[in-house]
């Protein structure tokens, strides 16, 4: 999620009976939900390091243990300047230190929680384990989360008891945007038959791949799908957009190109059998993923190993130049892909595409972000 939504989150576990604790309780509750975005700073190494840092560490188990006692002794240490300078509130007591560490802990691991359910993902298990996990239910940023914390700090803030009840009523209505989202993404992956149409294929490998289940994990272990062979499906997938938790955009990876559709489950046409002359399919967006001998060759250059780390779904596409033998390689993760809304951070698309050109011999001439 944004690092509004965190603060948001923060400000309003801070209005529970953990805000109760003690001075400095809220000040820890809110850097910690945001601590684990810390890995910000490996953007001044460059995109390449940005993306293999990010939503690592600091996300996973040791992140959640330095960066809660980190938080935890940055607040103390605040407290104590504050004390010296003799700006100390009079009658708000000073929470121990142990409950200091075990609000910023609970900070952390939220922030970590909140990042899980979004299509972007984060590495949960890393550094022992640097697999991506994700459940696609949220945007990254979601405006209906944010509206309700808002609305929640907003109002009930006249006596303890009303923000203590408007805390319950947030956390409550967050649950309930989470569990409308599940069920709808359930039924967008439930209607891709129907709106992919006739030349829906059978799967790969024959198996029944749970295509519903709120776990999804990457890069895979196996490697990619060969371009010959029969067409056939690999997996699909249920991203979300930014105004509506109904409308969703499908992702089918096939064994030599993605498939993209846009669904609204609350559609009824997609309820019933299609009509004469109505074939939803027609507006299907394909890519292309052919993964010739050069796209190997240039996906085991440094930048491609990063960028194939972090995208779900690669797509690459190859050019070679009859002239000089060049040949160009480009991937693009297609959750991110040209015409996706704003939740997917369409104006950082530079990061969610990677381009390699190799001379005539195979050998890397130069590989960068972007087109």
């Amino acid at each position: 999620m944004d690092n509004l939504t965190h603060t948001l989150f923060g400000l309003t576990l801070a209005r529970t009976p953990l805000g109760r604790a003690g001075r400095g309780v809220t000040t820890a509750l809110i850097l910690a939900s945001n601590a684990p975005d810390v890995d910000v700073v490996t953007t001044a190494r460059g995109n390449a390091s940005y993306l293999q840092w990010h939503r690592g560490p600091s996300h996973g188990l040791l992140g959640v243990i330095v960066l809660g006692l980190a938080v935890a002794v940055l607040v103390r240490a605040g407290q104590r300047v504050v004390d010296r300078r003799g700006r100390r509130p009079n009658d708000d007591p000073e929470a121990p230190l142990g409950m200091l560490i075990a609000a910023s802990l609970v900070g952390v691991i939220c922030h970590i929680l909140m990042d899980f359910p979004t299509s972007y993902g984060t590495r949960l298990l890393s550094p022992f384990n640097w697999h991506w996990y994700a459940s696609d239910l949220m945007p990254i940023v979601d405006v209906y989360l944010i509206i309700i914390m808002v609305a929640g700090l907003l109002f009930g803030s006249a006596s303890a008891a009303a923000r203590r009840r408007n805390a319950a009523i947030v956390l409550v209505l967050m649950a309930a945007n989470y569990s409308v989202r599940a069920v709808a993404r359930y039924q967008a992956i439930g209607l891709a038959p129907r709106v992919f149409g006739p030349t829906w294929p059978q799967r790969c490998d024959g198996g029944a791949h749970d295509d519903r289940a709120l776990l999804a994990t990457w890069p895979r272990d196996t490697p990619a799908t060969p371009v010959t062979g029969r067409r056939c499906l690999v997996e699909v997938a249920a991203m979300p957009s930014f105004f509506s938790p109904f409308r969703w955009r499908l992702i089918a990876e096939m064994s030599n190109a993605f498939e993209l559709h846009d669904v609204d489950v609350l559609d009824a046409r997609l309820r019933r059998p299609p009509e004469p002359g109505e074939a939803p399919w027609r507006v299907t967006v394909r890519y292309p993923n052919q993964w010739t001998p050069a796209v190997h060759t240039a996906a085991a250059a440094t930048l491609p190993q990063v960028f194939l780390g972090f995208s779900r779904f690669p797509a690459a596409r190859s050019f070679t130049d009859p002239r000089s033998g060049e040949t160009t390689v480009r991937w693009t993760d297609m959750r991110f892909a040209a015409g996706l809304t704003l939740d997917q951070r369409v104006g950082r698309s530079s990061l969610f595409t990677a381009t390699v050109r190799l001379d005539k011999d195979g050998r890397l001439i130069d590989e960068k972000f972007g087109g």
